[in-house]
């Protein structure tokens, strides 16, 4: 006898990478339309306004086409972040400049995440879905880079000298980084030390003004704490970058007003610092794996471990107030076999 078909094809079913990479898409694109929507209505430069203006739109149309495809696959939709957690009213928190090193910084993350999707996405729509997001963050942070550096904002990485030939390693001494004759720092490890820190210039003023205006103390504290650590990696990256006589990424602190009022609520404040931690790990490792000296090695696995210590806390802080959204998750075999 001939097996009834079922109603609902596997192959077109949701993979849990294709569900966990839109669930988290989703919840991020939430987040980042309600900050946007905030800095919109606090920028007065057009030529900016234009690039906050395009970011919103792309990731207002994101949030809109993931939860057409989970109403489509009745797939719950995600609370995500809504205008309760955002007051536009607020006064001005960050000037027009610190909203394009803010959009370069999400960028980033936003391509490492949309770039190692593509490969998982086994469905043509999400698939698709996820090539046309990361061309248009690409698109994105070139009209940002092109912003930036028509308003004199914009400070290149450090300049080394072409080589005269090809060199090959000979010796185990390239490796050296704490004893013996340690090498000039290679091209890798300048562009990673200098985007580490670059990013993190970013994230400390955002961890400053957030700190400003939090209503709870232990998140206003979070903030504090976050921003310590930060400075002490900042300051880590760029003793190594001035050894070898290279600039490091100047700081922006500068560019937090002093205002107090909170323009968003302390819920996705605290996910949002969660998030880009989270994905501060992942641009630490990759920078760990292209580097050759075994001291930047050690300087990246104590950065991830701070990282890691302090994402925990943050997740404790968030579970305990009934805020953090759980993923989709994989059957509890063993709890489905106690029925």
């Amino acid at each position: 006898m001939k097996r009834k078909k079922e109603s609902t094809n596997r192959n077109d079913k949701l993979t849990a990478a294709e569900m966990g990479k839109l669930w988290a898409t989703y919840t991020g694109n939430s987040m980042a339309v309600r900050v946007l929507e905030y800095y919109l209505a606090h920028t007065e430069d057009e030529d900016i306004k234009r690039v906050v203006r395009s970011a919103f739109n792309l990731s207002k149309s994101m949030v809109q086409d993931i939860k057409d495809i989970f109403i489509r696959e009745d797939f719950p939709v995600p609370i995500g972040f809504t205008e309760e957690d955002v007051n536009t009213g607020a006064p001005r928190l960050f000037s027009d400049e610190f909203y394009l090193h803010y959009l370069k910084y999400t960028s980033k993350a936003g391509m490492s995440l949309y770039s190692i999707a593509i490969p998982l996405m086994i469905r043509k729509d999400v698939r698709d879905f996820y090539i046309h997001v990361l061309n248009s963050t690409i698109k994105l942070v070139t009209e940002v880079n092109e912003v930036s550096a028509a308003k004199g904002f914009l400070v290149k990485p450090p300049f080394i000298p072409v080589p005269e030939e090809v060199n090959i390693v000979k010796q185990q001494k390239f490796l050296n980084g704490f004893l013996g004759d340690v090498r000039p720092l290679h091209a890798l490890e300048v562009a990673h030390l200098y985007d580490s820190t670059e990013n993190d210039a970013t994230s400390k003023a955002l961890l400053i003004g957030f700190s400003q205006v939090a209503k709870m103390e232990k998140v206003k504290d979070f903030f504090v704490r976050g921003k310590e650590i930060t400075n002490k990696h900042i300051k880590t990256a760029s003793q190594e970058l001035n050894r070898d006589n290279l600039p490091a990424p100047q700081l922006v602190d500068d560019l937090v007003t002093a205002s107090t009022i909170p323009p968003f609520s302390d819920k996705i404040m605290l996910w949002h610092k969660i998030d880009m931690f989270s994905m501060k790990i992942r641009s630490y490792a990759n920078s760990m794996s292209l580097n050759g000296r075994r001291d930047l090695g050690t300087i990246y696995a104590k950065f991830v471990m701070d990282i890691g210590l302090y994402l925990e806390d943050g997740a404790n802080i968030m579970i305990d107030q009934g805020w953090m959204e759980q993923p989709p998750e994989a059957a509890d075999r063993k709890e489905l076999a106690k029925d």
